[in-house]
């Protein structure tokens, strides 16, 4: 049975945690020698953690429960009533957002442990819904320009709160255990190791949420131990350049031994299950990035840094895809609503999507994309006079592409897109889905004469030339690419693949690993030659 989504369950990311998982979770607490004087369902539904804790912390001094939902507190009190409970436990009726929690927090005795299930739930599904459930807007990753416009400044409603609980305990001693999604934490472990917060100790228990709570997501329990400042040793991790040797994984071994070293409030034991008591592998943060295979990363570690002559792009985003995504009949088009239309050909591109890429569609598109830009911020008028027809179907549709949601279309031309720049139009790529579970560059060549756009899923090179882009393909798909790529992606991801960690890869380098530098060295002559590299901003 599939949980159905409602309105109330979207905007509110409301999960109720079962019993029984609530007492195993809380159980696993109490054997990290812990006791805490304090204990905060901060989104308690139910009740479901405060019960358990109540039961195995016993001498705990203060319980407080917080929630948005008057019924389930009254549900709760019952239960403390029926079960016999006689801890402290102090219930709130108010909104995580709005209530002050510096006044709550401020003369709770410690260890304070801060145990819950925060709301499974994004922004942009928030906004979907109109719900108002939502922190204040802040921007609290920092994204700058572009990036806190369109799809990157999305974030999980959970990742905000986890954020508060780790300021809530900057200067105080305490454990936060949470539910949450597996990316969430590493998200919230990033923001902790990159502001030196004091985490003693970090873990992540995976669950089994599709059998706890009907949902189809890589979830864990997430673990952190704050407390006074760790100490200034650092942890070392010794690695024989010759443990693997060119011939068995294709790439060159130093026969020095080399360090990484990172300190070990900066690593985080995952778990595969939440009985386990030693972990799977261990995760951690060296050079501002978390590493998912400290080993191998530190193996390769020379091949990392920008290559400016190389710059991964992302597809196209038009966020009206009914409108601006076509099928070919003959000589006309029909849209996503049925229409057929008559086009000229000169904003029309081959179109190829994330489902395309990964599964090695290549040759022929099943789509076509109307491009109306050839730059960000570039007039639209002028397709009134180059393509007549074209400008009165974005006429036809002007009320569909004014109600785009995004914030990124407002002030910008009628019709605009984002993600395009002169790249956009160069008729080779070497390409790859943001989605599928595997590292395979297709090589992308024109269809029908004019170059193959992407959506914004897919991520690619341009290439000038064929030869070229031949030969970025083949050192993309070389072993070595291939581990050092591996040591950062975390496969249980929705979108595995980020533009982030390609732009890790500097391809100068992967060719110098490869004995392939002439090669690389003679392609960027001929890209300068011919135009550039596709270095504006798009």
């Amino acid at each position: 049975m599939v949980m159905k989504k409602t309105k109330y369950k979207v905007e509110f990311g409301d999960f109720q945690t079962p019993d029984e998982l609530a007492y195993q979770i809380v159980q696993i607490l109490t054997t990290f020698n812990i006791n805490p004087q304090s204990v905060i369902e901060p989104t308690c539904g139910q009740g479901a953690f405060l019960l358990a804790a109540a039961a195995l912390f016993p001498k705990s001094r203060q319980f407080i429960g917080v929630d948005i939902n008057e019924l389930y507190l009254e549900i709760l009190q019952k239960r403390i009533i029926i079960q016999a409970i006689t801890s402290p436990i102090k219930t709130i009726c108010a909104s995580f957002f709005e209530i002050d929690w510096s006044k709550l927090l401020a003369n709770l005795p410690e260890p304070i442990l801060i145990i819950g299930n925060p709301p499974w739930v994004t922004s942009a599904e928030l906004g979907k819904q109109q719900g108002a459930n939502l922190p204040m807007k802040s921007n609290f990753q920092k994204r700058k320009g572009l990036d806190a416009l369109t799809g990157k400044s999305n974030f999980d409603i959970s990742e905000w709160m986890l954020i508060q609980h780790l300021e809530w305990l900057k200067r105080r001693t305490g454990i936060i255990a949470m539910l949450c999604k597996t990316a969430v934490a590493r998200k919230v472990l990033v923001y902790a190791w990159k502001h030196d917060l004091p985490i003693q100790e970090s873990r992540f228990y995976k669950i089994d949420s599709l059998k706890y709570f009907n949902a189809a997501v890589d979830a864990c329990l997430f673990v952190l131990e704050i407390g006074d400042a760790i100490p200034s040793e650092k942890v070392q991790i010794r690695c024989v350049g010759n443990s693997h040797p060119k011939d068995e994984v294709g790439f060159r071994s130093s026969t020095q031994p080399t360090n990484l070293t990172y300190s070990p409030s900066k690593t985080c034991h995952c778990f595969e299950h939440l009985s386990d008591q030693k972990p799977l592998n261990t995760i951690a943060y060296y050079d501002g990035r978390v590493i998912a295979d400290v080993e191998t990363y530190q193996q390769l570690q020379h091949l990392s840094g920008i290559d400016k002559n190389y710059i991964w792009r992302s597809g196209l985003k038009h966020d009206c895809a009914k409108i601006m995504e076509l099928v070919k009949n003959g000589q006309e088009y029909q849209n996503g609503y049925g229409v057929t239309v008559s086009l000229e050909d000169t904003y029309v591109y081959p179109l190829l999507k994330s489902s395309d890429i990964g599964n090695g569609h290549v040759v022929n598109c099943r789509k076509y994309l109307l491009v109306t830009q050839r730059y960000i911020g570039e007039e639209t008028s002028y397709i009134q006079n180059n393509a007549p027809k074209t400008w009165d179907y974005l006429q036809n549709n002007a009320e569909a592409l004014f109600n785009r949601k995004s914030s990124v279309y407002k002030k910008r031309p009628p019709f605009s897109i984002f993600g395009v720049g002169s790249y956009t139009f160069y008729p080779w790529k070497v390409a790859i889905s943001g989605f599928y579970k595997k590292l395979d560059f297709k090589l992308v060549r024109p269809i029908g004469g004019k170059p193959v756009v992407f959506d914004d899923t897919v991520y690619f090179l341009p290439c000038w030339f064929e030869q070229e882009a031949q030969f970025i393909t083949e050192l993309l798909n070389s072993k070595v690419a291939n581990l050092f790529l591996e040591s950062m992606i975390f496969w249980s991801d929705k979108r595995p693949i980020t533009i982030d960690v390609l732009k890790r890869l500097n391809i100068q380098a992967l060719a110098r690993e490869l004995n392939r530098e002439d090669e690389y060295i003679f392609y960027v002559k001929q890209r300068m030659n011919k135009g550039g590299n596709g270095l504006d901003n798009g």
